[in-house]
């Protein structure tokens, strides 16, 4: 947590060495203010010096407004500091996730990932800003009032001695028990906003199986937990205001009674022993105020560990050290799979997915892959641009190790039409910039009218600047699919994926879609994952997978000879079709 709190402030130093200085002025005058009240009584009640009194009234007046100011002034530098440094670090954070590979993010989850980037920063903001006021407001005023304290009589400052040790061994009991607490408080965080993100991403599923008063009871489940998390954590701090308040009124009642003799016998001035009240009363804060920032500091260092494990995480997948600039042309994109197998265990232990793959794609050839659910044909195309990293083998694009290029390099030249399509909130036309961020609007509808699109593009009121919601809620599977196809196709890839892309569009537009890919991108090497047999007949390539294997490579016909399962699939599906018509 160190690290943390020293290495993102950015501008911000600024107010972060200005807010001590206004702090310490605040806390010299408020210090200063019980001695001038001592005077008053003890010099100008005493003695019936009008004059002094007023002078010293006013000169109480004038540090009151001193202390007002620098107070002011500390709290605004603090909240600027601590605001800029929070901002500072939700900024590295989300950066450091981008570099995050699937297997990173799958292991932390997306949920926690979120509510450490949110409310852990936010914890440990806030624990900063107090931390920057108090850390150095509340053990200065202590150590000085105890002093000043001192000076009128060393018998009533052994009564704070005493004291302020006590409720402060009170705090650092409560730290050790509700540490454990807080970690617990963040893990239940994280649950119930994985429930809200689940519901909300699925709440079509949900409506449609009737399924909210499950969901409901999911939730609340989830919401009565780290409600209890929170009141077993927030009880044990409660505890410290009862013992506050024992050992104030336990000092207070040992400074009147010891002081009012002392005051009988002449030992000390009554308006001393109100200074020596009125300092009680700063000591006594001044405690409760860093015992208060402990307790938060224990609840912000969990929420500092979890901040530090993502970002000290080191991506499982990176450029290497000596990786050097080497752009995939876009004439050619060959892909060869040498021997390889994977696993999604990033520990090296988990199940093989996939088992001693070999094939090769020339550049512009068409490469289908079928097979059943399971069998691995996602996790076949996403070695190809490096999403995950073989566990054995080696995937080469252009003969080249895809370990071997950057990442940057090695996706730059590939296209992704992925199983679950993704539109960004934006306009039509900033969603399928994502393929060329240049790219003009002809070209720009060109490659929508090559995915199919531009005719429902076109008709709508703002035509490319229509609104796209969150999601693509509102637009159909079939139209987010083409939009998504019409990204990929403006990039001019020299690899393309197409998985599972034109599951919702009927035959006649799929078949259309092909026939640009052959006319538009015919030296790009396309990756094809379909279920219909129809959408991979014309495949100068394709592939069986069956249970992370390669059951068969060949062309359709090659395929309906030596192939049983590739038959089976062919079979049911023109069986299928026989009985629809």
């Amino acid at each position: 947590m160190g690290k943390i709190l020293t290495r993102y402030w950015g501008k911000y130093k600024t107010s972060l060495f200005l807010t001590p200085i206004f702090v310490l002025l605040e806390s010299v005058v408020a210090l200063a203010l019980p001695t001038l009240m001592s005077n008053i009584v003890d010099v100008g009640v005493a003695s019936g010096d009008r004059s002094y009194i007023i002078r010293c009234g006013i000169l109480m007046t004038l540090l009151a407004l001193v202390s007002a100011a620098a107070g002011m002034f500390s709290t605004w530098h603090a909240s600027r500091a601590s605001n800029g440094f929070g901002s500072n670090l939700r900024v590295a954070m989300f950066h450091h996730i981008q570099e995050f590979s699937f297997g990173d993010i799958d292991k932390f989850s997306t949920a926690s990932l979120i509510t450490r980037t949110t409310s852990d920063v936010r914890q440990l903001q806030m624990s900063v800003q107090m931390m920057m006021r108090t850390f150095i407001q509340a053990p200065f005023q202590l150590i000085v009032a105890i002093v000043i304290v001192f000076t009128y009589s060393w018998k009533l400052a052994l009564i704070y001695l005493i004291a302020a040790p006590v409720l402060f061994c009170g705090v650092v009991l409560l730290m050790g028990i509700v540490d454990k607490l807080f970690t617990l408080v963040q893990q239940k965080l994280d649950a119930m906003n994985a429930d809200i993100q689940e519901n909300l991403i699925a709440i079509r599923v949900v409506k449609a199986f009737v399924r909210q008063r499950y969901e409901r009871q999911k939730f609340q489940k989830a919401n009565d937990e780290l409600t209890h998390a929170n009141l077993r954590a927030v009880g044990l701090i409660i505890a410290l205001g009862p013992l506050a308040t024992i050992v104030l009124n336990a000092v207070t009642l040992c400074l009147y009674w010891f002081g009012g003799r002392m005051v009988a016998t002449g030992e000390i001035q009554s308006g001393q022993l109100l200074a020596v009240i009125s300092y009680l009363t700063q000591i006594m804060f001044s405690v409760m105020m860093f015992s208060m920032v402990l307790m938060q500091y224990t609840r912000s260092r969990a929420c500092g560990k979890r901040i530090a494990e993502v970002l000290d995480a080191v991506p499982d997948i990176q450029d290497k050290p000596d990786a050097q600039a080497h752009p995939i042309a876009s004439d050619r994109g060959s892909v060869e799979f040498r021997n390889v197998s994977f696993r999604y265990a990033k520990s090296g232990t988990g199940e093989e997915v996939l088992k001693s793959i070999s094939f090769t794609a020339a550049p512009g050839e068409t490469v289908a892959i079928v097979g059943g659910t399971g069998a691995g044909k996602s996790s076949l195309v996403n070695l190809i641009p490096r999403f995950y990293d073989v566990a054995e083998g080696a995937v080469l694009v252009d003969g080249v190790d895809v370990r071997d290029y950057r990442l940057e390099d090695l996706r730059g030249g590939i296209g992704m039409v992925l199983q679950n399509n993704v539109l960004f909130t934006g306009t039509i036309r900033e969603n399928i910039l994502w393929g060329k961020e240049d790219a003009t609007d002809d070209e720009i509808i060109a490659a929508l009218k090559n995915a199919q699109a531009w005719d429902f593009v076109s008709e709508l009121p703002e035509g490319l600047d229509t609104d796209i919601q969150q999601g693509g809620t509102n637009v159909s599977g079939g139209q987010k699919q083409r939009l998504c196809i019409a990204r990929a196709m403006l990039k001019h890839p020299a690899i393309l994926i197409l998985d599972d892309s034109t599951s919702a569009v009927d035959s006649d537009t799929e078949s259309r879609i092909r026939e640009s890919f052959s006319r538009e991108l015919r030296d790009t090497t396309v990756f094809i994952i379909a279920q219909r047999i129809s959408s991979v007949v014309n495949a100068d390539k394709i592939l069986v997978m069956d249970n992370g294997r390669i059951e068969s490579i060949g062309t359709h016909a090659e395929l309906m000879e030596r192939s049983p399962i590739y038959r089976d699939i062919y079979t049911s599906q023109v069986e299928e079709a026989l009985s629809d018509g």
